[in-house]
């Protein structure tokens, strides 16, 4: 064998007194958590506001009562939703 085939020699560990090198920011766990976190949210709301545009509910139609029954419900409705006078 030759010595450029040879493979490498195991590296012996740091002294357990020796500090580690720093990681650099991507290898850092919280990170991604903290970034992956809002990522997160920012594509929900893009997948929501697809969904609503795409299926857009009905418009009812409550403007009118059905029968006599219903007309002072629909008038007490209208007056708290324009808040028009007594």
């Amino acid at each position: 064998m030759t010595p450029a085939s040879a493979p490498a020699a195991p590296t012996s560990p740091a002294p357990s007194g020796a500090p580690n090198p720093p990681l650099k920011w991507w290898r850092v766990p919280m990170v991604w958590m903290v970034i992956g976190g809002p990522a997160t949210v920012v594509v929900a709301s893009f997948a929501t506001l697809t969904l609503a545009i795409l299926n857009p509910d009905p418009v009812l139609d409550t403007g009118q009562a059905r029968n006599a029954s219903q007309l002072p419900a629909v008038q007490g409705r209208n007056h708290a939703a324009t808040g028009g006078p007594c």
